[in-house]
């Protein structure tokens, strides 16, 4: 509908994704006049100061409006980018103007979408993308319409799962974590989702394992969702995000990612040939608001209760510090911990912000571990705990700041689990090192099952394993991602740390003398290397070498050579059983070479008892690797010249 208005202030309707896009092919006037703040397509109205209004043009093309702003840095929660929180206080004189505009009135018109290839959006399970401009060359590809298309594609894909009868509206759940951009594409995927005939009910601030719980609940008319969307990228740069899909079957795998991505693709083809997008009035009135996180932890203080024989406080007098990297996992200190009377004075980086101001919210980070352990130290705390921005990962910290992740954390894992299920198989990634089998399969009693790197896969493999009839209750990764059988196989990092705490409160129960040594006690006799590396080896996707062919064959091409090189080495043995890449005993350690699951780079792991050992294994993968000239073989090439 075409109108034409005389303004002396603007109201505006336009998607906010616009303003991190390139309008060059679009008609520019010239005008001075109040800025626009656009969240998520609301009609908002805003002042500049005379300072201000120099950096603002109106845009308009087709059936479109927006503004575009200069020299914007990201401002975090609102949705939009601008260089001075002042300017919106001050006012600014206004000249008349006459404006004209291609603008529904009853909804958003989509116009002037950038072309995207969809499929490079997806990151095995997952899917992920830069959604603000902030970073040198990172051009934003999660846009809002983007956003829009692919929860209208999930809720294609999850009538086609469920089938529904008659008239019943399917509902999803959506939940983001403290990303700066989290609010915009929330609002975003319950327009597509709305559009396609969903209900929808917003979270809010959430976990990732809340966000699988939610399609889990039961008797909760208000919660009981048929699927969920958690809005995260881990711990990426704050420029990041991305979607994690759950059904009450789990998360989404990698074929169902890829046909999501290809029903997106053709929906956002067809709004960009003039689709309408809802206005968020419309999607307001379909849209309601809980708070589910109140559910989710209610059932993790019920779990540590029910642990120590029902005592209300079971962790009464223990001193737990929190770090959450001011991520998402911030809800632990005061709803998990302090109803179960633990102290969690010291607990730092609970506020959720999306720049991440304090260290990167991951349990794998030096930076992030030396900061919960300086804080356990400080407050001669018993036990640290610190999680990833969505709370699927975690890792522990005993009182003597002894880290508590890695090949430590699986153990220890490992070693509960196993007195609840003698004899039963733990699955792994491929990067767990030997000691680690020997205490699993000669200390505990177990079963060591090592498979693939990525959450996803372990976590199947163990779905599978008891499908075939061997027994298995927990699947974990390095990285800290882990699942137990009696939990669903939900992947959540706070559902770990209660394990733990369940087993200090059982003990405490029994004599409430018992700290968090008790922990560590046992892992007691977990042989570990000296040395411990990852060397990154990339591949040079333009080099002539490929042959035009892809950097995944050209990997290929190499862990076929290792393999037969390593089989003429009487110093080196390879692993019986291997699942992933080529890996090698020797030198009284091991190195793991095997392709990445998404870029075009051989990860490198060796773990020896000394720098020497190290040396020999690194020269030994060196000189099998050698021939190829597309690999960027320096970082190995400093470590074997170095050592």
């Amino acid at each position: 509908m075409r109108w034409e208005s005389h303004i002396s202030t603007l109201l505006f309707l336009f998607p906010s994704s616009l303003l991190h896009r390139d309008f060059s092919p679009y008609t520019e006037r010239e005008a001075t006049y109040p800025s626009m703040a656009a969240v998520s397509g609301r009609i908002i109205q805003t002042t500049v100061s005379p300072r201000q209004s120099k950096n603002l043009r109106l845009i308009t093309s087709g059936t479109i409006c927006a503004v575009k702003l200069h020299s914007t840095v990201p401002h975090q929660g609102l949705g939009l980018t601008w260089t001075e929180n002042s300017a919106m206080q001050k006012s600014a004189t206004v000249k008349t103007k006459n404006l004209l505009c291609n603008a529904s009135q009853s909804g958003t018109a989509v116009s002037s979408f950038e072309k995207v290839d969809f499929l490079k959006l997806q990151n095995g399970s997952d899917i992920r993308g830069v959604a603000i401009e902030g970073v040198e060359g990172e051009p934003v590809n999660l846009t809002e319409p983007v956003t829009e298309a692919i929860a209208a594609a999930f809720g294609g894909w999850l009538l086609n799962k469920k089938k529904p009868e008659g008239s019943k509206h399917l509902r999803v759940s959506i939940g983001h974590d403290s990303r700066i951009s989290a609010k915009i594409l929330q609002n975003a995927a319950s327009r597509g989702l709305v559009s396609a005939g969903f209900e929808v009910i917003q979270y809010g601030l959430a976990s990732t394992p809340a966000m699988f719980n939610s399609t889990l609940t039961q008797g909760e008319a208000n919660h009981w969702v048929d699927g969920s969307i958690m809005i995260t990228a881990s711990h990426l740069p704050y420029n990041r995000n991305g979607f994690k899909f759950f059904t009450c079957e789990g998360g989404l795998g990698k074929a169902d990612i890829k046909d999501i991505l290809q029903r997106a693709s053709s929906i956002y083809e067809k709004l960009s040939d003039g689709g309408v997008i809802m206005s968020n009035k419309d999607v307001e009135a379909s849209v309601k608001k809980a708070d589910y996180m109140s559910i989710y932890t209610s059932d993790l203080v019920s779990a540590v209760r029910r642990a120590a024989g029902n005592i209300e406080k079971p962790l009464k007098g223990l001193h737990i510090v929190v770090d959450a990297g001011n991520g998402a996992g911030g809800f632990f200190a005061a709803k998990v911990l302090e109803p179960l009377g633990a102290i969690t004075s010291g607990s730092q980086f609970l506020e959720p912000d999306g720049l991440f101001p304090n260290h990167i919210p991951n349990p794998e980070d030096k930076t992030a571990m030396q900061a919960i352990t300086k804080a356990v130290l400080d407050n001669k705390a018993d036990l640290g705990i610190i999680f990833d921005t969505d709370v699927d990962r975690s890792a522990a910290v005993d009182s003597t700041g002894r880290e508590i992740n890695r090949n430590r954390l699986i153990a220890l894992m490992a070693a509960i689990v196993l007195e609840e299920h003698p004899g039963t198989t733990i699955v792994t990634d491929s990067v767990t090192s030997d000691g680690l089998t020997t205490f699993i399969e000669n200390r505990l009693g177990g079963k060591h099952h090592r498979f693939k790197r990525g959450y996803k896969n372990v976590i199947d493999e163990a779905i599978r394993l008891n499908s075939i009839g061997e027994e298995s209750h927990l699947a974990i990764e390095t990285s800290g991602h882990g699942a137990l059988k009696e939990n669903h196989w939900l992947d959540d990092g706070a559902y770990l740390m209660v394990k733990l705490l369940n087993k200090l409160a059982s003990m405490r129960a029994k004599d409430p003398s018992i700290d968090s040594k008790c922990l560590t006690d046992m892992i007691d006799g977990l042989d570990e290397a000296g040395i411990a590396l990852e060397i990154r080896l990339k591949i040079d996707q333009n080099h002539a070498d490929l042959k035009g062919g892809s950097f995944r064959d050209y990997g290929e091409a190499v862990l076929k050579h290792l393999n037969n090189t390593i089989e003429s080495d009487p110093n080196l043995k390879k692993a019986p059983k291997n699942f992933e890449g080529v890996r090698v005993s020797g030198y009284g350690g091991w190195f793991l070479l095997r392709l990445s699951l998404h870029d075009p780079v051989l990860p490198l792991n060796i773990e020896a008892p000394t720098k020497e050992d190290a040396h020999k294994l690194g020269l030994a993968a060196l000189n099998a690797v050698r021939e190829f000239p597309a690999l960027d073989l320096s970082a190995l090439l400093n470590f074997v010249q170095l050592s």
